[in-house]
Protein backbone atom coordinates (compact mmCIF):
# COMPACT_ATOMS: atom_id res chain seq x y z
CA UNK A 1 0.00 0.00 0.00
CA UNK A 2 1.45 3.30 -1.06
CA UNK A 3 1.23 6.36 1.11
CA UNK A 4 -0.39 9.50 -0.28
CA UNK A 5 1.51 11.76 2.10
CA UNK A 6 4.19 14.05 0.70
CA UNK A 7 7.59 14.87 2.03
CA UNK A 8 7.30 18.12 4.02
CA UNK A 9 10.51 19.25 2.32
CA UNK A 10 8.73 19.03 -1.06
CA UNK A 11 5.66 20.70 -2.52
CA UNK A 12 2.85 18.81 -4.29
CA UNK A 13 4.79 18.71 -7.56
CA UNK A 14 7.72 17.00 -5.90
CA UNK A 15 9.93 20.07 -6.17
CA UNK A 16 11.81 21.21 -3.05
CA UNK A 17 9.65 23.53 -0.99
CA UNK A 18 10.86 27.05 -0.36
CA UNK A 19 12.48 27.40 3.07
CA UNK A 20 10.15 28.86 5.66
CA UNK A 21 10.91 32.44 6.57
CA UNK A 22 12.15 33.17 10.05
CA UNK A 23 9.74 35.04 12.36
CA UNK A 24 11.83 38.20 11.87
CA UNK A 25 11.61 37.95 8.11
CA UNK A 26 7.91 37.08 8.31
CA UNK A 27 7.25 40.31 10.21
CA UNK A 28 9.16 42.38 7.65
CA UNK A 29 7.38 40.71 4.73
CA UNK A 30 4.03 41.25 6.45
CA UNK A 31 4.74 44.95 6.86
CA UNK A 32 5.71 45.25 3.20
CA UNK A 33 2.48 43.58 2.08
CA UNK A 34 0.43 45.89 4.26
CA UNK A 35 2.33 48.99 3.19
CA UNK A 36 1.76 48.15 -0.49
CA UNK A 37 -1.99 48.21 0.06
CA UNK A 38 -2.75 50.91 2.65
CA UNK A 39 -1.40 54.19 4.02
CA UNK A 40 1.66 53.90 6.25
CA UNK A 41 -0.04 55.82 9.06
CA UNK A 42 -2.94 53.33 9.14
CA UNK A 43 -0.74 50.30 9.84
CA UNK A 44 -0.71 49.28 13.49
CA UNK A 45 1.58 46.87 15.33
CA UNK A 46 -1.35 44.48 15.75
CA UNK A 47 -1.90 44.45 11.99
CA UNK A 48 1.71 43.39 11.42
CA UNK A 49 1.47 40.63 14.02
CA UNK A 50 -1.74 39.20 12.51
CA UNK A 51 -0.39 39.39 8.95
CA UNK A 52 2.82 37.63 10.02
CA UNK A 53 0.90 35.02 12.05
CA UNK A 54 2.72 36.10 15.21
CA UNK A 55 1.44 36.98 18.64
CA UNK A 56 2.05 40.47 19.95
CA UNK A 57 4.44 38.98 22.48
CA UNK A 58 6.45 37.28 19.73
CA UNK A 59 6.57 40.45 17.64
CA UNK A 60 7.67 42.49 20.65
CA UNK A 61 10.61 40.14 21.16
CA UNK A 62 11.66 40.75 17.58
CA UNK A 63 11.03 44.48 17.08
CA UNK A 64 10.24 47.36 19.44
CA UNK A 65 8.28 49.41 16.89
CA UNK A 66 6.85 49.61 13.40
CA UNK A 67 9.85 51.67 12.33
CA UNK A 68 12.17 48.94 13.59
CA UNK A 69 10.33 46.39 11.44
CA UNK A 70 10.92 48.68 8.46
CA UNK A 71 14.58 48.88 9.43
CA UNK A 72 14.65 45.08 9.39
CA UNK A 73 14.11 45.21 5.63
CA UNK A 74 17.61 46.66 5.29
CA UNK A 75 19.14 43.46 6.69
CA UNK A 76 17.22 41.32 4.21
CA UNK A 77 18.38 43.52 1.34
CA UNK A 78 21.95 43.56 2.67
CA UNK A 79 22.09 39.77 2.75
CA UNK A 80 20.76 39.42 -0.80
CA UNK A 81 23.37 41.83 -2.12
CA UNK A 82 26.26 40.42 -0.12
CA UNK A 83 25.43 36.85 -1.16
CA UNK A 84 25.84 37.88 -4.81
CA UNK A 85 29.03 37.11 -6.67
CA UNK A 86 30.92 40.24 -7.65
CA UNK A 87 34.30 38.60 -8.29
CA UNK A 88 34.04 39.31 -12.04
CA UNK A 89 34.40 43.03 -11.24
CA UNK A 90 37.35 42.66 -8.88
CA UNK A 91 39.75 44.21 -11.41
CA UNK A 92 37.37 46.98 -12.50
CA UNK A 93 37.72 50.64 -11.40
CA UNK A 94 36.19 51.60 -8.07
CA UNK A 95 33.39 53.48 -9.81
CA UNK A 96 32.29 50.38 -11.71
CA UNK A 97 32.37 48.18 -8.61
CA UNK A 98 30.26 50.63 -6.61
CA UNK A 99 27.82 51.06 -9.49
CA UNK A 100 27.35 47.29 -9.68
CA UNK A 101 26.81 46.87 -5.93
CA UNK A 102 24.24 49.68 -5.72
CA UNK A 103 22.35 48.43 -8.79
CA UNK A 104 22.23 44.99 -7.20
CA UNK A 105 20.78 46.65 -4.12
CA UNK A 106 18.02 48.23 -6.20
CA UNK A 107 17.35 44.84 -7.84
CA UNK A 108 16.94 43.29 -4.38
CA UNK A 109 14.54 46.10 -3.44
CA UNK A 110 12.36 45.61 -6.53
CA UNK A 111 9.83 43.15 -4.98
CA UNK A 112 9.09 45.79 -2.35
CA UNK A 113 8.88 48.76 -4.71
CA UNK A 114 5.12 49.46 -4.35
CA UNK A 115 5.43 49.44 -0.55
CA UNK A 116 8.60 51.51 -0.54
CA UNK A 117 6.98 54.10 -2.82
CA UNK A 118 4.09 54.59 -0.39
CA UNK A 119 6.39 54.62 2.65
CA UNK A 120 8.76 57.11 1.05
CA UNK A 121 5.97 59.58 0.39
CA UNK A 122 4.58 59.14 3.91
CA UNK A 123 7.92 59.73 5.66
CA UNK A 124 8.86 62.91 3.79
CA UNK A 125 7.20 64.98 6.50
CA UNK A 126 8.61 62.95 9.40
CA UNK A 127 12.19 64.11 10.13
CA UNK A 128 12.54 61.88 13.21
CA UNK A 129 11.82 58.73 11.23
CA UNK A 130 14.16 59.87 8.45
CA UNK A 131 16.93 60.46 11.00
CA UNK A 132 16.42 56.99 12.50
CA UNK A 133 16.49 55.38 9.06
CA UNK A 134 19.68 57.27 8.25
CA UNK A 135 21.39 55.36 11.08
CA UNK A 136 20.14 52.07 9.63
CA UNK A 137 21.39 53.05 6.18
CA UNK A 138 24.82 53.98 7.50
CA UNK A 139 25.22 50.43 8.79
CA UNK A 140 23.95 48.93 5.52
CA UNK A 141 26.11 51.04 3.26
CA UNK A 142 29.21 50.32 5.30
CA UNK A 143 28.79 46.76 4.01
CA UNK A 144 27.91 47.92 0.51
CA UNK A 145 31.15 49.89 0.31
CA UNK A 146 33.06 46.91 1.69
CA UNK A 147 31.51 44.74 -1.04
CA UNK A 148 32.80 47.26 -3.58
CA UNK A 149 36.26 47.15 -2.00
CA UNK A 150 36.04 50.70 -0.67
CA UNK A 151 37.54 51.57 2.72
CA UNK A 152 35.35 53.41 5.23
CA UNK A 153 37.93 53.84 7.96
CA UNK A 154 40.39 56.69 8.36
CA UNK A 155 39.91 60.46 8.63
CA UNK A 156 37.41 60.69 5.75
CA UNK A 157 35.68 57.35 6.25
CA UNK A 158 32.56 58.68 7.95
CA UNK A 159 32.23 61.49 5.42
CA UNK A 160 32.49 58.98 2.59
CA UNK A 161 29.88 56.74 4.19
CA UNK A 162 27.34 59.50 4.84
CA UNK A 163 27.86 60.79 1.31
CA UNK A 164 26.98 57.40 -0.17
CA UNK A 165 23.83 57.19 1.99
CA UNK A 166 22.65 60.60 0.78
CA UNK A 167 23.53 59.83 -2.84
CA UNK A 168 21.71 56.49 -2.77
CA UNK A 169 18.63 58.13 -1.24
CA UNK A 170 18.54 60.52 -4.21
CA UNK A 171 18.92 57.63 -6.64
CA UNK A 172 16.14 55.73 -4.87
CA UNK A 173 13.72 58.61 -5.34
CA UNK A 174 14.34 58.44 -9.09
CA UNK A 175 14.07 54.63 -9.06
CA UNK A 176 10.72 54.70 -7.28
CA UNK A 177 9.19 56.66 -10.19
CA UNK A 178 11.16 54.91 -12.95
CA UNK A 179 8.78 52.52 -14.74
CA UNK A 180 11.23 51.75 -17.57
CA UNK A 181 12.32 48.08 -17.29
CA UNK A 182 15.79 49.14 -18.42
CA UNK A 183 15.95 51.73 -15.58
CA UNK A 184 17.75 54.21 -17.86
CA UNK A 185 16.90 57.24 -15.70
CA UNK A 186 17.93 55.44 -12.53
CA UNK A 187 21.27 54.31 -13.93
CA UNK A 188 22.01 57.78 -15.29
CA UNK A 189 21.31 59.32 -11.89
CA UNK A 190 23.43 56.72 -10.11
CA UNK A 191 26.34 57.36 -12.47
CA UNK A 192 25.99 61.11 -11.88
CA UNK A 193 25.90 60.71 -8.09
CA UNK A 194 28.99 58.49 -8.07
CA UNK A 195 30.94 60.94 -10.22
CA UNK A 196 29.87 63.86 -8.03
CA UNK A 197 30.91 61.88 -4.98
CA UNK A 198 34.33 61.21 -6.46
CA UNK A 199 34.87 64.92 -7.08
CA UNK A 200 33.74 65.81 -3.56
CA UNK A 201 36.05 63.25 -1.95
CA UNK A 202 38.98 64.48 -4.05
CA UNK A 203 38.38 68.02 -2.75
CA UNK A 204 38.00 66.74 0.81
CA UNK A 205 41.29 64.85 0.52
CA UNK A 206 42.99 67.98 -0.80
CA UNK A 207 41.68 69.98 2.17
CA UNK A 208 42.86 67.27 4.58
CA UNK A 209 46.36 67.33 3.10
CA UNK A 210 46.55 71.14 3.12
CA UNK A 211 45.44 71.38 6.73
CA UNK A 212 47.69 68.56 7.97
CA UNK A 213 50.47 70.96 9.14
CA UNK A 214 47.94 73.08 11.05
CA UNK A 215 46.48 70.00 12.74
CA UNK A 216 50.00 68.87 13.70
CA UNK A 217 50.76 72.29 15.24
CA UNK A 218 47.48 72.18 17.15
CA UNK A 219 48.19 68.72 18.54
CA UNK A 220 51.70 69.80 19.57
CA UNK A 221 50.29 72.87 21.34
CA UNK A 222 47.71 70.78 23.20
CA UNK A 223 50.36 68.24 24.20
CA UNK A 224 52.51 70.98 25.72
CA UNK A 225 49.56 72.38 27.68
CA UNK A 226 48.39 69.01 29.00
CA UNK A 227 48.98 68.46 32.75
CA UNK A 228 52.02 66.34 33.69
CA UNK A 229 51.50 62.71 34.47
CA UNK A 230 50.74 62.24 38.17
CA UNK A 231 52.94 59.15 38.31
CA UNK A 232 55.86 61.27 37.11
CA UNK A 233 55.06 63.80 39.85
CA UNK A 234 55.28 61.06 42.46
CA UNK A 235 58.61 59.87 41.12
CA UNK A 236 60.03 63.41 41.15
CA UNK A 237 58.71 64.37 44.62
CA UNK A 238 59.94 62.07 47.45
CA UNK A 239 57.23 63.39 49.77
CA UNK A 240 54.58 61.84 47.48
CA UNK A 241 56.18 58.41 47.46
Amino acid sequence: MTSSSTDPAQDRTGAPAAPKASPREAAVEALMRLAAEQPWSDIEIGDIAREADLSLAELRELFPSKGAVLGGLARIIDRKVLEGDGTDLADEPTRERLFDVLMRRLDAMTPYKPALRRISYALRGDPFSVLALNGVMLNSHRYMLAAAGIDTEGPLGQLKLQGVVIAFARVTQVWLDDEDPALARTMARLDKEIRNGEKFMERAEDVRRLTAPLRAIGRSFLDRRSPPDRDEDRRDDPSMA
